[in-house]
């Protein structure tokens, strides 16, 4: 199961008892993934989403606010990218009202017209306003977030949730509304769909906790911390590696020359601190510069060590030129 589906399951967990807050609720979900058709016996109002603990929450919901229930089945094209879609069906008895109702249908003088702005009479409330942002999350909410927790081989390294629309203005409004809440998301076209993302893990966090979403919230931070340890073991052991192979390719260069005065002109025409340095380093190739400070009997330090074989070189590519 992705994060994605797990944050909105838990959201549906809490259950909404306020009648203005359900309808704001429903408002935001219909702009997000709501369709209307008509039949002989009027309009009909659906929602499709993969999300199949949606259909009981909002079954609940239309039971206690229009004494109906809804009927879930799969949609038409029902498996798209490996994944369930389905559709919840209003009877058509309500779907005019419920509409209405929520801010989504209006009457003007020209008839009847769809409305992708929320209506600001049913946004009266911080608590309206966050059921508004849910019904959005749920309705169109992805995300990229990979956790390792939950079995996944090749965790994303970044942070990513975003609402896709066809309608900028739907999304305008819910950036609108995550704002008031200091939660920052931008708007970007793809393709022929508008998209709003939030990319910062912290506002991200804000957002599932805005949304009551604790386990989520409380996953998301272990899998923060969980990355930053895997990152900073990354960068210690490229360290250590580049360190390594820093003092491997040191060690060959200084073997070389070594090797090269020694059959030029003999390492005892060196003088004799040279002489020892050079003689240590054959015996030990691999070590590094701290190793052989501790074999050496000479009283050096790291800097007078690397100075010697500075010298060492020097003379080594004097014999060259010869």
């Amino acid at each position: 199961m992705s994060f994605a589906k797990v944050v909105k399951k838990e959201i549906l967990e809490h259950d909404i008892q306020d009648s203005q807050e359900a309808l704001a609720f429903m408002s935001s979900l219909f702009r997000a993934c709501g369709s209307l058709s008509r039949s002989s016996q009027g309009l009909c109002a659906e929602l499709v989403t993969d999300c199949r603990d949606l259909f009981s929450f909002v079954d609940k919901l239309t039971k206690r606010l229009y004494g109906e229930n809804l009927k879930l089945s799969l949609y038409d094209d029902h498996i798209i990218n490996k994944t369930i879609y389905y559709r919840i069906a209003f009877p058509s008895s309500i779907s005019f009202t419920i509409l209405t109702d929520c801010g989504v249908l209006e009457r003007n003088s020209e008839g009847i017209e769809i409305n992708q702005k929320p209506d600001s009479n049913l946004l009266c409330d911080e608590n309206t306003k966050i059921a508004y942002l849910k019904g959005a999350y749920i309705g169109c909410g992805t995300s990229s977030i990979k956790l390792s927790q939950l079995g996944s081989k090749m965790p994303t390294t970044g942070y990513h949730v975003e609402f896709p629309s066809k309608h900028r203005e739907f999304l305008e409004s819910v950036q609108e509304l995550l704002q008031n809440f200091d939660i920052s998301a931008k708007i970007a076209t793809r393709k022929s769909t508008f998209v709003l993302y939030i990319k910062d893990s912290e506002s991200i966090k804000d957002l599932l906790a805005l949304f009551g979403a604790v386990s989520s919230v409380f996953d998301l931070t272990n899998e923060m911390a969980t990355r930053e340890l895997r990152n900073t073991i990354n960068r210690q052991i490229n360290c250590i590696n580049a360190n390594i192979s820093k003092t491997v390719e040191a060690s060959l260069k200084q073997v070389e020359a070594i090797n090269l005065i020694n059959k030029k002109i003999g390492l005892d025409s060196l003088p004799d601190d040279l002489q020892e340095v050079a003689v240590l380093r054959l015996a030990n190739q691999q070590e590094s510069l701290d190793e052989l400070l501790k074999l050496s009997t000479l009283k050096l330090t790291k800097s007078g060590l690397n100075h010697r074989f500075r010298r060492i070189l020097k003379i080594a590519q004097l014999l060259k030129g010869e």
